[in-house]
């Protein structure tokens, strides 16, 4: 079992076959390129054309990023993964358990309730954010929209995914390091593995280099009104698919985090058979393979990179609309 078992050509076929694919397609082994193109427009209205450098947004993907700017407080141990998240958000959030841990937010296993649920009844196109989006510039404005939502379970009890989690994550590193979660992640995660093209960009303020998300697979309406204007602790961060391969490389070289603190957030804590996935901590794996997962699916990103450390082999599929990536990510992936 090998990542993308297809020739250059059957991948650029399929890709161009889907015709509502817009994005980047790209596949290397140890750093060395196979296959990568674009498809599609990173501005429609405009007829911009996505590139492989295009910067697009990753959505949960992004969530490995937080773990590994905790996980670097952790090492210098100013948290510990046995934390209680109480002792930092003091009286702010009080539905949340005095029980649960950093860890249990790592591993989404903390129960908390999740101001966006993704087991709730909504579309990915509904405006599910209960303030207005602009707002949403910094990890501290986050702190009314994570409020008043109800504990579902006790700390540890079984896994659940958990948006709201790595939230308060966010916002337990930026008050503890006394830095904000953007510089704290540029600094400890985007620095040290050289992604110089990766950042939080304002979607109302984005630069030539970056696409656009967009809701459906034909027309010009945005996410901009959807999504916080920046992204956070639970996702949005901008990305190309030559970053995502220097994230791999760096990762598993130990050069964001030690080799040892890799290997305990590749440690599965659960399977998620419905994602045909283990999760780690901030790191989901294959359920039946050892290949590395990170993924994003929001309005105007759909998502998915896919490292597998036997073989060195990358497969990153970067989608700029809310689902036209999706076929090709679960053609394209691992087969058990």
């Amino acid at each position: 079992m090998s990542l993308m078992p297809l020739t250059e050509h059957e991948i650029d076929a399929l890709a161009a076959s889907r015709s509502p694919f817009t994005g980047v397609v790209s596949i290397d082994v140890a750093g060395e390129p196979e296959f990568v193109k674009a498809y599609g427009f990173a501005h429609r209205a405009h007829q911009v054309p996505n590139t492989p450098d295009t910067r697009i947004a990753i959505a949960s993907g992004s969530k490995a990023f937080t773990a590994l700017a905790v996980m670097s407080l952790v090492e210098e141990e100013v948290l510990a993964l046995d934390t209680p998240v109480r002792s930092i958000l003091n009286s702010d959030l009080p539905l949340i358990d005095d029980r649960v841990t950093i860890e249990h937010l790592l591993t989404h296993h903390s129960g908390i309730g999740d101001y966006i649920d993704e087991d709730g009844d909504f579309e990915v196109d509904d405006y599910v954010m209960p303030v207005p989006v602009h707002t949403l510039d910094s990890t501290e404005a986050f702190v009314p929209v994570l409020d008043g939502f109800a504990q579902k379970f006790a700390p540890g009890e079984r896994f659940a995914y958990c948006n709201g989690g790595y939230m308060v994550l966010a916002l337990v590193a930026e008050r503890t390091s006394g830095t904000s979660f953007h510089d704290l992640v540029q600094s400890r995660v985007f620095d040290r593995a050289g992604m110089s093209r990766t950042a939080y960009l304002r979607s109302d303020d984005l630069p030539a280099d970056a696409a656009l998300g967009y809701m459906d697979d034909e027309g010009n309406r945005t996410n901009v009104l959807h999504l916080p204007v920046r992204g956070n602790g639970d996702g949005g961060a901008f990305t190309t698919a030559g970053d995502l391969t220097l994230f791999w490389r760096a990762l598993l070289d130990g050069q964001i985090v030690s080799s040892e603190t890799v290997a305990e957030m590749m440690r599965p804590r659960a399977v998620v058979p419905d994602e045909g996935m283990r999760s780690g901590m901030g790191l989901f794996l294959l359920e039946h393979h050892d290949a590395l997962v990170i993924e994003g699916y929001d309005a105007g990103a759909s998502f998915r990179s896919t490292h597998d450390p036997a073989t060195q082999r990358t497969l990153s599929i970067l989608g700029n609309s809310s689902e036209g990536a999706w076929t090709l990510i679960y053609e394209l992936g691992i087969e058990a």
